[in-house]
């Protein structure tokens, strides 16, 4: 028998956040599976990162948002993300978007990488905040940095 999921802790992602994980998703690639994700990071020093889903024609090529984004901030010369939203539903308008599009578990690992435990993961659809998570509600008992200086 697994728990129940953790319930997610109330907490507003900055509209700034919403809006340019919002944008992003605009820009996603996804021609195969039509569902556009977008994801906006910040620093702790307010600086933004964005991403959006980049599918392939060699599915295992593709690359999510949060990758995307986390690429970016590196590439930015920053290591720490503060929080974190993003967005995904289908590309169709009318199709159903009413789920929780939360990070894959790759994704998870990846932003675990550059988070704190209590590092704030907002989950979006197209009209707004849907739920908001901690790193350690969305990986519990993670391996990370931490575990490799025994």
């Amino acid at each position: 028998m697994s728990a129940p999921p953790p319930a997610p802790v109330p907490t507003p992602a900055s509209p700034a956040l919403f809006t340019a994980a919002a944008a992003a998703r605009l820009h996603a690639h996804a021609p195969y599976s039509r569902f556009l994700v977008g994801a906006a990071l910040r620093t702790a020093d307010g600086t933004v990162f964005v991403g959006a889903n980049v599918e392939n024609a060699a599915y295992p090529q593709g690359q999510c948002a949060e990758a995307s984004a986390i690429g970016a901030m590196v590439a930015g010369g920053a290591k720490r993300i503060a929080e974190i939203v993003v967005i995904g539903a289908p590309a169709d308008p009318n199709a159903d978007a009413s789920g929780l599009c939360t990070p894959c578990g790759g994704c998870r690992q990846r932003l675990r990488e550059f988070s704190a435990p209590d590092t704030l993961i907002h989950v979006a659809g197209p009209e707004g905040m849907r739920a908001t998570f901690t790193m350690d509600q969305l990986l519990p008992f993670s391996f990370g940095p931490d575990n490799l200086s025994f």
